[in-house]
Formats: C-alpha cells, sequence, structure tokens
C-alpha cells in the first residue's frame, strides 16, 4: 500500500437510513414501528418507571420516614502506617501534603487518621479528625497534633 492511497475501512462509512418516505423506499408503511400500539404513535414514549399502566413500583412500595444518606460525611481513611511509610522525620502532615504523596483524592477530601500501625518519626499533624490512638501514638513518637506536643487528655489546672 502507498503512503499517499488512505481511506476508511470498508463498512466504516454507512449512510443514514432514511424510513418513512413511501412505498416506493422500500422503508414506507409502518418505517420499522410494527402494527399500532402506543410505540408506533407519534409522540408515543413512556416515561422511566411506566409498567403499562400498572401501579409503578417506585409508587407501591412505601416511603417513610427521614433518611440521612444524602447528607452523610464520608472520610478518607489514613492509618499511621502510611503516615510513617509516606512522610519523613519532621514532616508536617496536611491535606495539602496528603495530596501531593497521593494518598487522599478529590478537591477538598475529608481526612481522618486512624491509628493502626506503628509511627517512629516525629510528624507535626495539621489533620482535624483523629482517632484516639493515633494521637496517642502521634505524640509519644514525639509529633505534635494541630501544634500541641502534650496530649489533650490531662485537665487544666483550675485557678482559684
Amino acid at each position: 500500500m502507498q503512503d499517499f492511497n488512505l481511506h476508511a475501512p470498508r463498512g466504516a462509512n454507512k449512510q443514514k437510513r432514511i424510513v418513512g418516505r413511501g412505498q416506493g423506499s422500500g422503508r414506507g408503511t409502518t418505517a420499522g414501528k410494527g402494527n399500532k400500539g402506543q410505540q408506533s404513535r407519534s409522540g408515543g414514549k413512556t416515561y422511566l418507571g411506566f409498567e403499562g399502566g400498572q401501579m409503578p413500583l417506585y409508587r407501591r412500595l412505601a416511603h417513610r420516614g427521614f433518611s440521612n444518606f444524602p447528607f452523610k460525611t464520608v472520610y478518607q481513611v489514613i492509618n499511621v502506617c502510611d503516615i510513617e511509610r509516606h512522610f519523613e522525620d519532621g514532616a508536617t502532615v496536611d491535606v495539602a501534603s496528603l495530596k501531593s504523596a497521593g494518598l487522599v483524592k478529590g478537591r477538598k477530601p475529608l481526612v481522618k487518621i486512624l491509628g493502626d500501625g506503628t509511627l517512629t518519626k516525629r510528624i507535626n499533624c495539621k489533620i482535624l479528625a483523629l482517632s484516639a490512638s493515633a494521637k496517642e501514638k502521634i505524640v509519644n513518637a514525639g509529633g505534635t497534633v494541630n501544634g500541641v506536643a502534650e496530649s489533650s487528655e490531662s485537665a487544666p489546672a483550675e485557678t482559684e
């Protein structure tokens, strides 16, 4: 084959089938719509869920109460072992650094750190949602959580 002899493969370019243009066209009369009935009429379409006049399923089933499903909060979970693997000693862990490390996806992800695994590196964690075990492991490794080095469980001193 020569370089200048280019053409589409056979059957790639098909002509549009024009129907309903009289008997002589070979595609007249019912124009591929069968005989009579709702689907053969012009504008004879039905809506989604139509069951031929029978009460549709979505109206037969009871819909009661409130569902929180559309409003639920979904967190992307990161474990302490993932932080150990992807971050250096003294690094700051926030949403931007987790995105750049490829651990979370999305424009504005909600991130929660869980305490699965061990942590030996000192990190500065700036994530709002942490489990108690993750917070304990970060503080025990010498890191800080949201700028605070000591654990928040210790009660503040009362002044009289």
